[in-house]
């Protein structure tokens, strides 16, 4: 019978700071997953570990070919694993083991390109075993009239035997930087079957990015908690946790887990709302909502992988050579995460569908006289865009500052700011002669760019705050929550400091100084709680593949044991011989240059 209780986890030097937490770090697993989602992932886990497919040394060399065979067959094994209600726990539980696993639960060999000369591209990169592909192009008569965009099945290979069909040339080009378990060829083939539409798609490869973000956070905050350096005097020590610079560098990554964590979540039921009722045909505003998650797809994208990015980098870093070895599985989630940067299209181009979409209202506004209101509300506060924009930073002290209603009243400002500079920019290309085309593409840097990352970072800090502040949160959590939230709004809008003196939102050299402070201050006070909030995201040890990174802290004893399981590691070089004979005396050598 199952466990329906969250298993402890094993004693070791992690202890010290486990003891420390301020909140029970089951409680926290239980209302972010709730009790049903916690088990099925163990039950995912378990599953993978007991089966010997599943069988890997951290850090071994996988020839491609043999990646692409696993990854095949594991797919195969446990595609029954998979409903509808539980897709997403599923592929989050495999992709916590190896991404490229994950996603291709999804995987259905067909691609969707855009038009036929992009298809003729992507039919000559697909891969191994793609046997037909899924063409969008807009379908004219012989009069020339268009009748819409329709999809074409094209056959690629015989599925018996996976040889090309006569006048099709299809294969392999080649490895890649990550994922190489994955066949070539156009990502929308991973998502447009199981998710249905790019918006789905895209804002499914947020939570994908963020799962590679929790793993690599799990890995550098348990080392750098056991992983001690120096100290006060020569005698003592500390764990490089306890240092600011430590600090500063992970834990604002850490509590912008928790923002997206909570947010993706959101904006996939979002995304089902819509679906759901695109099938019943209800009188609900379907197209708005589909106009509202196509602008947030589009902009959640960036968010996550550029955030995951970026911490990931960070987080190999903090690690120093230890987060450098192949076997602590960092160099990995890097490389497998920065796809998601392209996936369904480059972030800065798909920034672009966001900003047109916020442009649209103001104009819609302007010109008719609309109300500014959504389905999904991400626009709402627009509405008093006015109003929003008399409004000036009134935090005194650090204490006001630790409050995440004072970042959030600064994005409001911001995108609203934003908003009014980037329509008075498209109006001054296009006076100035310049065509609509010409005129959007005039206004992206410093303007409609920014505009649509203030937004989605805003919609982001907005649902956090929500839940942060709602009576429905257990009041033991609330305190570390209202913390995570201030940390990553004021830590996300450190980074438009420019745009705040700018628009005169903030004046003088106080509001950055008080920011600074706070996120340090904010930094300190979750130290402690650092640990127990990674065991809250963290996979078994199993899964999470990192010797550094294992639940016990012992991080010196995983990696001896690690080292020595490799193949041949006591042996000499086969190029021995080489090496020591024929060797010039000491001196003898002159340049020839």
């Amino acid at each position: 019978m199952m466990n329906r209780d969250v298993a402890d986890l094993p004693s070791g030097p992690l202890d010290v700071y486990r003891k420390k937490a301020s909140f029970s770090w089951k409680d926290m697993v239980r209302f972010i997953d709730g009790e049903d989602v916690y088990l099925f992932k163990q039950h995912v886990f378990r599953t993978l570990e007991n089966d010997p497919l599943f069988a890997r040394q951290p850090g071994e060399d996988v020839p491609i070919e043999k990646k692409r065979e696993l990854n095949f067959l594991s797919t195969v094994i446990h595609v029954e694993e998979v409903s509808t209600a539980r897709f997403d726990d599923f592929t989050e539980g495999v992709q916590a083991y190896e991404e490229q696993w994950g996603e291709s639960i999804s995987l259905e060999f067909v691609i969707n390109s855009p038009d036929f000369e992009a298809a003729k591209f992507w039919v000559g990169n697909l891969g191994k075993t793609a046997t037909h592909a899924v063409v969008y192009a807009q379908l004219y008569t012989p009069d020339q009239v268009c009748h819409g965009l329709h999809s074409f099945v094209v056959p690629l290979r015989d599925p018996k035997t996976l040889l090309a069909l006569p006048g099709v040339l299809v294969g392999d080009m080649g490895k890649k930087l990550g994922q190489n378990g994955l066949d070539n060829g156009d990502p929308k083939k991973r998502f447009g079957a199981s998710l249905g539409a790019l918006s789905g798609g895209r804002v499914y490869i947020t939570r994908m990015a963020l799962i590679n973000l929790k793993l690599a956070l799990t890995v550098a905050i348990r080392f750098s908690a056991a992983r001690r350096q120096f100290g006060p005097t020569d005698t003592e020590e500390i764990p490089v946790l306890e240092y600011q610079l430590q600090q500063w560098r992970l834990i604002p990554y850490l509590a912008a887990a928790y923002a997206l964590e909570n947010f993706t979540k959101s904006i996939l039921m979002n995304f089902v709302e819509f679906q759901i009722g695109q099938m019943l045909k209800d009188n609900s505003d379907t197209a708005g909502m589909g106009r509202e998650i196509h602008a947030i797809g589009c902009s959640s994208k960036p968010l996550g992988s550029w955030t995951a990015q970026r911490g990931i980098q960070e987080c190999r870093e903090a690690c120093g050579g230890h987060g450098y070895l192949a076997m602590n599985r960092l160099g990995d989630l890097r490389d497998d995460n920065d796809p998601n940067c392209t996936y369904e299209g480059d972030n800065n181009v798909l920034l672009q569908q966001t900003s047109s979409y916020l442009l649209s209202w103001l104009h819609a506004k302007q010109r008719d006289g609309v109300r500014i209101e959504s389905p999904f509300h991400t626009v709402d506060f627009l509405e008093e865009s006015q109003e929003i924009l008399k409004s000036r930073f009134t935090a005194l002290t650090v204490d006001d500052c630790v409050d995440s209603a004072v970042p959030l009243a600064a994005y409001k400002w911001l995108v609203c700011f934003l908003l009014e500079e980037s329509q008075k920019k498209l109006e001054q290309e296009r006076a100035s002669g310049n065509d609509d085309f010409e005129a959007r593409n005039n206004c992206q840097v410093y303007y409609c760019r920014s505009l649509a990352m203030a937004y989605i970072e805003h919609t982001c800090l907005q649902r956090f705050h929500e839940l942060t502040t709602n009576q429905d949160t257990p009041a033991g959590l609330r305190p570390v929550l209202r913390k995570l939230c201030a940390l990553y709004g004021l830590w996300s809008l450190s980074s438009h400091m420019a745009t705040l003196y700018q628009g005169s939102y903030w004046s003088g050299r106080k509001p950055a100084e008080l920011v600074q402070m706070a996120i340090l201050t904010l930094c300190s006070q979750l130290k402690d709680d650092a640990v127990a909030l990674v065991d809250v995201l963290a996979p078994t040890d199993f899964i999470l593949n990192s010797p550094i990174g294992c639940a016990d802290g012992q991080i010196y004893n995983h990696l001896w044991s690690t080292v020595m399981q490799g193949s041949k590691v006591l042996e000499r070089p086969s190029w021995w011989k080489e090496f020591c004979s024929d060797k010039p005396v000491l001196g003898s050598l002159r340049p020839k240059l």
